[in-house]
Parts: C-alpha cells; sequence; structure tokens
C-alpha cells in the first residue's frame, strides 16, 4: 500500500518476521509493503530484477552498496511493470549517468508505487538472512513507526512464500508472437508462468517463431500452434503448489515432443518426474552463481532467482514415468539441483536464467541445444 508519492527524507523501518529491524529512510514510494525478504548479490542489472517477475512478492535486499548508479531506460525492462514488492538499497545514486538513462530509479519507483529504504546496513541484513533464512519482512514510511511491537504483529500475518500459487498473477492475459529474427526454422509454444522478455528474444535470435501462451494454456491450446518445441519459462512461487503446469506438462511428455523448462520450469519437470521439490534456506539470487554441466564438465557463471529446489539423487540415474531421468548441472556452492535431463525422451531443464539479463552469457549454448533437440526431432 502506497500513502504518498516520494519522501527521500522521510524516516522508515525494515521489520523481519522474528523481530528484528534496521531504521533508515524511505527509497521511491512511502507507504507499506509486505513480502518474503530475499538478497541479491548481483552488482548490476537491478533494471532487470525488479522486472522479472519471478520476484513477485519478494521483497529484494541488494548486497552491492551502490544502486541506481546509470538510471532506468526504456529497453531494460524483462516484463510490463515491476514486480517486486519492496526494494532494500544501502547508498542509492544521488544523480544517474548513462547515456540511455531517461529518468531515476527512485522516480521509477515512485511512478509505479514500489516502496522501498535506503541508508540501512545491508550487509548486516544479508548475513541475518544467510543465517535465519529468508523470512517474511514489511518496510513502514511516511507514518508512525515508535510502535514497533504492531508493526511486526502485521508481518507476521503477511502470507508466506511456502504454498503459494502466483503463476496466474503474473502470467500474460493474451496469447501472442514473438516472431523469428530471418528465416523462421521452428515454432515453439512457451508457457508463460512469469517469463522474462528477453527469453524469447533469445529463441527467435535463432530462428524461432515463439507463442507465448498464458499459464492456463491447456494442452489444446499448446498443440493449436503446430510446435517443434514446448518451453516452460521461469515464475515465482511455490512448485508445489502448481498443479496445472505438472499436468501440463506430463502431457507434452507423453507426446514426446522436445521439451525446455527454465528456473520454475526446471522444478516443473522434476514435479512432473516424480522428483520431489523443497525451499532453500535463503535461495539463490544474482548473476555471480557458479554451476557445473555434469555433461561436459564445463563449468558456468550463471544468474539465478529461486528460493526452491528439486530433490533428485546427485550420482544415480532415477527411473521415471518417461524413461530414465539424471541431474545435468548441480551449484558448486551447495550442491542443488541445478539441471535435468531425460535420457529416453527430448526434455531437459536448468534451474537459472540463460537468456543473460542481465547476467553473464556462459550459459546460452542451452537455447542451441533446444535447437538440436527440435533438429533431431525433425530428421
Amino acid at each position: 500500500m502506497t500513502t504518498s508519492t516520494r519522501g527521500a527524507q522521510a524516516p522508515a523501518v525494515l521489520v523481519l518476521e522474528d523481530g528484528r529491524s534496521f531504521r533508515g529512510r524511505a527509497y521511491g514510494a512511502v507507504g507499506e509493503t509486505f513480502g518474503e525478504a530475499v538478497f541479491s548479490t548481483g552488482m548490476t542489472g537491478y533494471q532487470e530484477t525488479l522486472t522479472d517477475p519471478s520476484y513477485h512478492r519478494q521483497v529484494v535486499v541488494m548486497t552491492a552498496p551502490h544502486i541506481g548508479n546509470t538510471g532506468v531506460n526504456d529497453e531494460d525492462g524483462e516484463s510490463r511493470r515491476i514486480w517486486v514488492s519492496g526494494y532494500v538499497v544501502r547508498d542509492p545514486a544521488r544523480t544517474p549517468s548513462n547515456w540511455r538513462s531517461r529518468r531515476s530509479l527512485d522516480d521509477e519507483l515512485v511512478a509505479q508505487g514500489v516502496v522501498g529504504i535506503s541508508g540501512i546496513d545491508t550487509r548486516a541484513l544479508t548475513r541475518h538472512l544467510r543465517e535465519r533464512g529468508a523470512m517474511r519482512v514489511g518496510i513502514f514510511s511516511g507514518g508512525s513507526l515508535a510502535d514497533e511491537a504492531a508493526l511486526l504483529a502485521r508481518v507476521q500475518q503477511a502470507p508466506q512464500m511456502k504454498g503459494a500459487d502466483l503463476s496466474a498473477e503474473v502470467t500474460t492475459a493474451e496469447a501472442y508472437v514473438v516472431p523469428a529474427v530471418g528465416t523462421k526454422r521452428f515454432t515453439v509454444a512457451a508457457v508463460d508462468l512469469g517469463i522474462k522478455a528477453m527469453t524469447p528474444q533469445r529463441m527467435a535470435e535463432r530462428g524461432i517463431e515463439v507463442h507465448v501462451l498464458p499459464a492456463s494454456a491447456s494442452v489444446e491450446d499448446v498443440y493449436a500452434v503446430r510446435p517443434d518445441g514446448v518451453f516452460f519459462s521461469n515464475g515465482p512461487g511455490d512448485p508445489a503448489a502448481a498443479e496445472h503446469p505438472v499436468a501440463l506438462m506430463r502431457a507434452v511428455l507423453e507426446r514426446r515432443t522436445p521439451l525446455f523448462g527454465i528456473c520454475f520450469g526446471n522444478q516443473i519437470l522434476g514435479r512432473a518426474l516424480g522428483f520431489g521439490t523443497y525451499k532453500l534456506k535463503y535461495g539463490h539470487r544474482g548473476i555471480n552463481q557458479p554451476v557445473q554441466d555434469r555433461t561436459t564438465g564445463k563449468v558456468e557463471v550463471t544468474a539465478h532467482n529461486h528460493g526452491f529446489a528439486v530433490d533428485a539423487p546427485l550420482d544415480t540415474v532415477s527411473d521415471t514415468p518417461y524413461g530414465r531421468a539424471e541431474v545435468s548441472h548441480v551449484c558448486l556452492n551447495d550442491s542443488v539441483v541445478e539441471g535435468l535431463q531425460l535420457l529416453d525422451r527430448p526434455a531437459f531443464s536448468v534451474q537459472y536464467h540463460p537468456e543473460a539479463a542481465a547476467g553473464p552469457h556462459d550459459a546460452a549454448y542451452l537455447f542451441d541445444r533446444f535447437v538440436s533437440l527440435m533438429e533431431d526431432q525433425r530428421a
């Protein structure tokens, strides 16, 4: 809830559900907001982070101290709006400087009603979240902030991320098409569970015409576009609560259509194969996470945004209703499953974001791997 538009000097307080609080100044809109407190380790790419639908209902803490240096432009947004519930920075830029900048980050947060806080010790807050885990949080500014016990009670009444089914809140309302760049080679049906704009663009660059479908799409909707492949996108929420995407993916697997999933799509593939999922203590968020592709041995620096993971055995091939499956990628920090592949059907997924918006380009080959699956199927 936003009560006014701007308050760079207004006092603000951040209250975690375990009772710890941090006092600072309002940043962006003045008012109050609630969500799950998470931290992102990226030093750049804040505009892409803010507009990533996977951050829906999350309050993002930036570990890099200086945010807003390059302002906000009209090209780098990953969706139609900012999705974060709140924004936490230490030292916001006073004056943005970049040739593409059109307005300050503060102005953009105000315009979209995003409540934030600045001037707090984000290192201490990040260490707290690493030790205690991601948790509910509230940011309050512009009103009475004296009674922290009352504010804490409101934070503890906010909904939790575990059990939240959020795809319907971020998906496209209507199907749309991203045309192939140059000669059209393939058609892909992309199920939008919270898709980033750069993802269909990366496929279009490879000659793929992408039909982006709402999360509620039926198997009939998917195959009405006569796809050579089916893609399941990133998105927010608890995969254990996402029943429709799991059923839809199983229908695609039954037809043996080449399939590629990223982030939330990886978790949906895990569930479709019969694996469980679980909530990570504080998740992986940022553009500097090391992952090994176990099929090649190559180590990649990758972009992540996930608070849940697939519970699959790392070192054994598993039997599933759709043939043999194995873990194809693993995080080198904590051995979390970062990718799955079927050995008897053309399907694979990764837990991270290969579209490199913002982030490293190490994982761009995954789109080429998807193209290879469709080429093999056609042959």
